[in-house]
């Protein structure tokens, strides 16, 4: 399912058995990103991308602050005694980039409020955070000789890559000077208060710790930073060593009980994910890469669904397309493939990107951003209160349904991060100043190229993912010489690049294709990426239909139902209108190009993911299968023969029916058993 990248350091790491980290870290072990990040404010969505930015801004990610009580009253992060932990660095965590790609000033000063008074307020000694309770007690202020008085680390991580972005997007030299006094304090203190002193959320979460202060180091040359980051790795949990080996993968996909939880959790892992290449760049050892190109492999193998997420509700659960994803991991595990996409290189980070953020991503929220499913199901035939088959259920049942605050708000504040996230990744600069279009989807980029820093804008014009059509328009003062590289996906056999209307190269699925040349003004690039439809195979024998990115579901009307919880305030019921019970044709699973009919049509008005927006369906056909039926909510996948047919009883009559991306679905079947025609 994953394509090797064609980059030779790939291929060394798959010969390179697992090693430890050297003891002591030094400068020169420090190895730069293959692709450097462009500030924030430089790329500007465009098209149906900047309607779903709009939507978020006229939603929660633009009022969490107003319309959620926990973040509302009295927050911790601007002195109160309220919210002090996870959820408003999460928040800004999205909210940040979001008022910057849309240069919204209402928003920009919005979050500031929080970034101003975070930074006033940290301690001589650089610790920062809300005053703690023992601050408030006593008038003590947290120093290196009280550290024991301070409160838990794991928060910080989060506020620190909010402020990361910030600094992108200002150059805000107080950024610099906050984290370089935070990151001197923290690494004496956790030789006294160690990262799991106060949770294990801390000690699991420790990537991103590392991530921040090795982005400082590549601004400051501290070396001391490298010290911390090492230091970090070795009191958190050993996610390289773990993924390398192999035996944590399996006993997380063996064992559901209360043992070691947090080290199947599911947005834990979606953090971890990049550990492995955060070591790599640190340390220059090409068995970290290995490390993390097995660890994601099994975690998809065992865990992975169509949708491109893997199963976390909340810990890893199996690759039936009946168990859970929290949203967290979803947009968790969508930052963890930028960043590894960007130190790495590696083609097969930057697929499973695109397919988690255009499949898993948009299903999990309502067409407002106001409400969001704690729960997704892949084959998920209502949305309703209930168990499911998920790990942790909850007693009120809550954690399928579409509320603000149904299940955990964890992921009511984190979510925000998703899409402002991915439309910040859409471009990379190249270690000699080139571009890299290593993503799609349609914005307008402003940025600097070539030896003399020239200035120059492009305008991505694309429907994608969508159409396979993507065109860029390149506007310079001058002719320029720079490289330029585009990622060719691994489901693409062959796309082409053409330049002002004539073919230039051609390149095949897992490549990233590279033009030098010297670009000028009014230059047009084509990128054609042609979209064949296919079959892919998941759980108990199950198939799914693809077509590039884009996974498909099965079509079913929609009733939706209010409902109150007295805890968990309101929330939404949805309930299919037709039958869902279909097999899938064998024909279909031989042939899907001869016997599968795709009709497109163009994206119009304010776009939105949902059922009447859907611009492709795909006519299939399948029988329907009596016995396959609800079991407390659950569809519960029926039981195939090795050959993957299902053997039982179904209708004598054919039907067709619709698939439509599963993005614009709430309720589907997307893994279908195989019946024969």
């Amino acid at each position: 399912m994953l394509k090797k990248t064609s980059l030779g350091i790939i291929i060394l790491m798959g010969l390179t058995s697992f090693i430890r980290p050297p003891k002591s870290i030094v400068s020169n072990h420090f190895t730069k990103p293959l692709y450097f990040e462009i500030p924030l404010g430089a790329i500007r969505p465009r098209g149906w991308l900047n309607d779903q930015l709009e939507i978020m801004r006229d939603g929660t990610t633009g009022h969490l602050d107003e319309v959620y009580a926990k973040l509302k009253n009295d927050n911790g992060w601007l002195g109160g005694k309220g919210d002090g932990w996870e959820e408003t660095p999460y928040w800004l965590d999205g909210a940040v980039p979001l008022a910057w790609q849309l240069d919204d000033a209402t928003l920009k000063a919005k979050v500031l409020k929080y970034i101003n008074w975070t930074i006033d307020h940290q301690r001589p000694s650089g610790y920062f955070g809300p005053i703690t309770k023992a601050e408030r007690d006593s008038g003590a202020v947290i120093n290196l000789a009280n550290c024991q008085k301070g409160e838990d680390w794991w928060p910080k991580m989060v506020m620190l890559k909010a402020m990361q972005q910030y600094y992108t997007a200002t150059n805000d030299p107080r950024v610099i000077k906050f984290m370089t006094a935070y990151f001197h304090y923290e690494l004496r203190a956790l030789k006294i208060c160690p990262i799991n002193k106060w949770s294990d959320w801390a000690e699991s979460r420790g990537s991103e710790n590392i991530l921040v202060a090795q982005w400082l180091y590549q601004k400051t040359a501290d070396k001391s930073l490298l010290a911390l980051a090492d230091l970090l790795d070795k009191q958190c949990f050993a996610w390289s060593e773990w993924f390398a080996g192999r035996n944590w993968a399996i006993n997380a996909a063996a064992h559901q009980d209360d043992k070691d939880w947090m080290h199947r959790h599911g947005v834990n892992v979606g953090m971890a994910i990049k550990a492995p290449a955060l070591n790599y760049q640190r340390t220059g050892n090409p068995a970290y890469l290995n490390a993390m190109k097995t660890g994601f492999g099994d975690i998809m193998t065992l865990n992975g669904l169509p949708m491109g997420a893997f199963s976390a509700d909340e810990d890893l659960h199996g690759n039936l397309p009946t168990q859970g994803t929290e949203l967290c991991a979803v947009v968790e595990t969508m930052y963890s493939m930028e960043e590894a996409m960007a130190i790495t290189g590696d083609t097969r980070y930057m697929d499973a990107l695109e397919r988690i953020t255009f499949n898993a991503l948009p299903t999990q929220t309502t067409d407002d951003y106001n409400n969001k499913q704690y729960f997704q199901v892949a084959n998920q035939v209502e949305i309703a209160r209930g168990v499911f088959d998920f790990s942790l259920p909850f007693g009120r049942e809550m954690n399928n349904v579409l509320g603000m605050r149904s299940g955990y708000t964890c992921c009511l504040a984190n979510m925000h991060q998703g899409w402002t996230k991915y439309t910040q990744h859409l471009w990379f600069k190249t270690q000699h100043n080139g571009l890299a279009s290593l993503v799609y989807g349609p914005n307008q980029l402003k940025t600097t190229v070539g030896a003399g820093n020239t200035a120059i804008s492009v305008a991505e014009v694309t429907d994608y993912p969508f159409s396979d059509e993507i065109g860029f328009n390149l506007s310079t003062p001058k002719p320029v010489q720079f490289d330029w590289q585009f990622r060719i996906p691994s489901w693409c056999s062959s796309a082409t690049i053409s330049i002002n209307g004539v073919a230039a190269k051609t390149g095949k699925g897992g490549q990233l294709v590279n033009i030098s040349r010297i670009w000028k003004n009014g230059d047009q690039i084509g990128l054609k990426l042609p979209m064949q439809v296919s079959v892919s195979e998941w759980g108990r024998n199950s198939r799914a239909v693809e077509r590039g990115p884009l996974v498909y579901a099965l079509k079913l009307g929609e009733r939706w139902e209010k409902g109150h919880d007295e805890h968990e305030g309101d929330y939404f019921s949805v309930y299919p209108t037709g039958n869902w019970n279909y097999g899938l044709s064998e024909q279909i699973v031989s042939d899907p190009a001869k016997t599968l009919t795709v009709t497109e049509k163009p994206l119009s008005g304010k776009f939105v993911w949902n059922l009447q927006h859907a611009p492709i369906e795909i006519k299939a056909e399948g029988r329907l299968i009596p016995n396959w039926q609800l079991t407390d909510g659950v569809a519960n996948q029926p039981v195939t023969d090795r050959d993957g047919g299902y053997r039982g009883a179904v209708s004598d009559t054919l039907s067709h029916f619709t698939l439509i991306p599963y993005g614009f679905t709430k309720v589907r079947i997307v893994a279908f058993p195989v019946v024969k025609k």
